[in-house]
C-alpha cells in the first residue's frame, strides 16, 4: 500500500490480541475508534486481527446506556458483526478482519454478511513462492517442500523447528478451533481419524471403510455419522480438501468414495511425526493443491472398460485417473508417479490413457528432474519441478 502512493496514516492496524488494546474488544468502542481515527475523506485501509475476541453485548438502548455481557439466549445484542457491518457502509473505509474458525466459519462469513463482505481464503505457500524465497537446486527445493509445507515459520526455522511447530499446530490452532467451534471434549477418536486420514492421503476411502479401519486400530467403534461430522470439522478448519470421483464416460459426479488431501503437506507429515514420509503420496497432495491454487477444477476420474480375463471371458473393470483438471479452454487427465523406470509401473499409468478415445491431453508427472517430452502415444512426461513451475501456469 505504502508503494501505491498511500499515506502511512491512512493504514490502521488493530491487533486485538495486544493488551493494549483490550478497551476495543467492546463492539460499540471499537467502532467509535476506528472512525475516530478516519479523519478525512481519503481512503482509510483498516486491518483488525482476532476479531473473535470481541464480545458480544446486550444492546445498550435496552440497559440504560450499559454495555453488559450478553447471555447466550439474549436477543437484542450488538456484536462484531454489527460493527464490521457498520464500518464497511463507511465510503472512506477499506475494512480487512482476520479471526478465529472457533467464531466464524466462511460458510458463515456468506451468511451473515452477505453481499456486504468478501471471503479471501489465504493458503500456504505456493511452491513456486516457496522456491522464489529458498533458491538454489529446485529438486531439492521440492524435496524439503514435499516434507515441510509452505507454512511461513516451517520455512524460516531449524529442520528440529520445523518439527515441533507444525506438531503444535494442530494442537494450538487447528484442533482448538475444531474443539472451541463444535463445543466438544478433545477426544481420542478425533487424533485417531486424523491419522487414519493423513496415512490415506491420495486413497479412495469412505466413511465406511473408515471405521472398519478405527475399528480394528482401537477395538472400538466409531460411527458413520460421526466421522462424517469430523470430516466436515476438518475441512471447515482448512485442513483437508475433498476431491469426488468424476464417471469420464458418464460425466457425472459419483458414488461414496473419496480422496483427502492435506492442505499443506507439512501438516500431513507432522501428524504422522515425520515417520512415515511417502513422496508419492506427498508429490500427488502437493499435485493436488497446486491445481486448485492455480485456479483449475479439479475431480478424480474413473471409467469401466469392458476386457478380457485369463479365460478370455469378457469382464468389467473400473480404472482410474489420478486427477481431471480443467482451466478456461484447458483440460488435461494428469497421473503421479514417483518414478516410472519400472515396466510394471508405466503400464499401469499409461493403461487407462490407452483405454480413453478421446482428444484430452494426457499427461503424466514424474519425481525426476526432467523435461517434458511426448511419447508414441501424445502423452506428455513431465517432472514435477517443471509442472509445477511452468506447465499449469
Amino acid at each position: 500500500l505504502l508503494e501505491s502512493g498511500v499515506k502511512k496514516s491512512h493504514i490502521i492496524i488493530l491487533d486485538l490480541d495486544n493488551d493494549k488494546n483490550i478497551l476495543y474488544r467492546d463492539p460499540i468502542k471499537l467502532g467509535q475508534y476506528i472512525r475516530s481515527l478516519c479523519k478525512d475523506d481519503d481512503k482509510y485501509y483498516v486491518i483488525i486481527d482476532e476479531i473473535q475476541l470481541v464480545y458480544s453485548i446486550v444492546n445498550p438502548n435496552l440497559t440504560d446506556g450499559k454495555h453488559i455481557l450478553a447471555k447466550k439466549d439474549d436477543k437484542e445484542i450488538i456484536s462484531f458483526v454489527d460493527v464490521i457491518l457498520g464500518l464497511s457502509r463507511e465510503s472512506n473505509i477499506d475494512l480487512y478482519v482476520t479471526g478465529s474458525n472457533s467464531k466464524m466459519l466462511s460458510k458463515d462469513v456468506i451468511t451473515e454478511f452477505r453481499d456486504k463482505a468478501t471471503n479471501i481464503h489465504i493458503s500456504p505457500l505456493s511452491f513456486e513462492e516457496y522456491y522464489s524465497y529458498v533458491g538454489g537446486s529446485s529438486f531439492e527445493a521440492l524435496y524439503d517442500y514435499m516434507k515441510y509445507g509452505g507454512m511461513p515459520l516451517a520455512i524460516l526455522s531449524s529442520e528440529e523447528n520445523k518439527k515441533e511447530y507444525l506438531k503444535s499446530l494442530f494442537e494450538t490452532t487447528y484442533f482448538k478451533d475444531i474443539i472451541e467451534r463444535n463445543k466438544m471434549n478433545k477426544s481420542e477418536s478425533l487424533d485417531e481419524l486424523c491419522n487414519i486420514l493423513s496415512s490415506a492421503t491420495g486413497s479412495l476411502i469412505s466413511s465406511s471403510k473408515i471405521s472398519s479401519t478405527y475399528q480394528s486400530v482401537k477395538k472400538e467403534k466409531l460411527s458413520k455419522d460421526t466421522i462424517d461430522s469430523y470430516i466436515e470439522y476438518f475441512k471447515d478448519a482448512f485442513i483437508l480438501s475433498e476431491a469426488r470421483r468424476y464417471d469420464i464416460k458418464g460425466r457425472k459426479e459419483i458414488g461414496a468414495l473419496k480422496k483427502y488431501y492435506f492442505v499443506d503437506t507439512g501438516l500431513r507429515n507432522a501428524r504422522l511425526n515425520f515417520a512415515f514420509d511417502d513422496e508419492g503420496q506427498n508429490l500427488e497432495n502437493i499435485i493436488y493443491n497446486e491445481l486448485i491454487y492455480n485456479g483449475y477444477n479439479v475431480n478424480i476420474g474413473t471409467f469401466e472398460s469392458i476386457e478380457k480375463d485369463s479365460e478370455k471371458k469378457s469382464i468389467r473393470k473400473t480404472n482410474e485417473i489420478d486427477f481431471i483438471a480443467s482451466k478456461n479452454n484447458r483440460s488435461y487427465y494428469i497421473q503421479v508417479t514417483n518414478d516410472i523406470n519400472n515396466k510394471t509401473t508405466i503400464d499401469r499409468e499409461i493403461r487407462p490413457y490407452i483405454l480413453l478415445k478421446n482428444h484430452i491431453q494426457k499427461v503424466i508427472v514424474i519425481n525426476k528432474p526432467i523435461k517434458e517430452t511426448v511419447d508414441e502415444n501424445g502423452i506428455i512426461i513431465i517432472g514435477a519441478v517443471d509442472f509445477l513451475l511452468r506447465f499449469i501456469k
